[in-house]
């Protein structure tokens, strides 16, 4: 696993700006419909009752990270340290906006979702570079000095945190909460058509992702897929814990776990394709391979978590009594 895995480091990854564009176009579409069932009146409610927010934002900005760099030093025989410095990087960036999708169909708290992602993403030049600098420093140092050359100062393009917090959430926030409030009958019929259009969406953006690269994708993606995959359920798995040890609603643990197993992958991409910090030559396909599969991957799990939330009691049974009486 370990050889194999190395390999990818000879290799190059490609990546489509042309798509990644029109990948966000789609989000915002899909942050449209999501907005079509949101309630002004609950993003108050969040601001009044702001232990699920806190509880998040801790998650998000300290806890995953910290638990992906245990990850990284219980498994270094197996991950090269490229892989594990794309791990730490995901870890490092804010939480998706695909996961405010993910929580309104799992009947999770919506407005709660926006908020994390809206506030995590506009913390992102403070809160990734410190993040990828100490968990990255330390398994530097202590783990694998080879992870030195990727090992590099991040700087968060502020074109990108602007797009996503404006033309990404906040403009079609803005025109479904709009679109409720003056075409009320109208909206309800347009929110069951766009859940499912989103659905769709996301099939395709998963399909495009894997289309780019399918000869790797073919060839190496049953280690990737087995790495991403224990990395995505710490993510669900703190998410859930810290919110269910820290007593808060069934509605704001959904979204807080959703939040929390979904990152901007994205921004991790476009760093690593930046040559201003990245260049060529030290953006490895080990590191950029990891990080362009947590991008589709997280799209499957969530809809699939997504799906148990919504249509069984998973998370009102045994398991939630379980954390609370510990």
């Amino acid at each position: 696993m370990y050889e194999s895995l190395q390999q990818l480091d000879t290799l190059a990854i490609n990546f489509n700006r042309t798509g990644n564009w029109l990948l966000l176009l789609f989000m915002a579409v899909v942050m449209y419909g999501v907005a079509l069932g949101l309630k002004p009146q609950f993003f108050r409610g969040v601001f009044n009752r702001p232990r699920s927010l806190f509880i998040g934002l801790v998650c998000q900005w300290l806890v995953l990270p910290f638990v992906t760099f245990l990850m990284c030093v219980l498994l270094r025989g197996f991950i090269p340290p490229l892989v594990a410095m794309g791990l730490i990087l995901v870890a490092s960036c804010p939480g998706g906006a695909v996961s405010n999708f993910m929580t309104s169909y799992a009947k999770g708290n919506a407005e709660l979702s926006v908020l994390m992602s809206t506030v995590t993403t506009l913390g992102a030049p403070i809160f990734t570079p410190i993040n990828y600098a100490i968990w990255g420093g330390l398994y530097v140092k202590y783990m694998d000095s080879r992870a030195g050359e990727v090992l590099r100062t991040l700087q968060v393009p502020p074109l990108q945190i602007a797009m996503t917090v404006i033309l990404i959430i906040g403009v079609p926030v803005l025109l479904g909460l709009i679109t409720v409030k003056f075409a009320p009958n109208a909206s309800a019929k347009l929110k069951e058509l766009m859940r499912y259009l989103s659905i769709a969406v996301f099939i395709v953006v998963a399909a495009i992702m894997i289309s780019q690269n399918i000869i790797l994708f073919e060839e190496y993606i049953g280690y990737i897929f087995i790495i991403v995959l224990i990395h995505n359920l710490l993510g669900f798995g703190v998410g859930y814990t810290a919110s269910t040890i820290g007593k808060t609603p069934v509605k704001d643990r959904r979204a807080v776990t959703l939040e929390i197993g979904t990152q901007n992958s994205g921004l991790g991409l476009l760093l690593l394709f930046n040559t201003g910090i990245f260049p060529p030559e030290v953006a490895k396909g080990g590191m950029v391979f990891v990080t362009a599969w947590w991008g589709v991957w997280h799209i499957v799990s969530g809809l699939i978590l997504g799906t148990v939330f919504r249509f069984t009691g998973f998370d009102t049974g045994e398991l939630s009594k379980f954390l609370h009486k510990k």
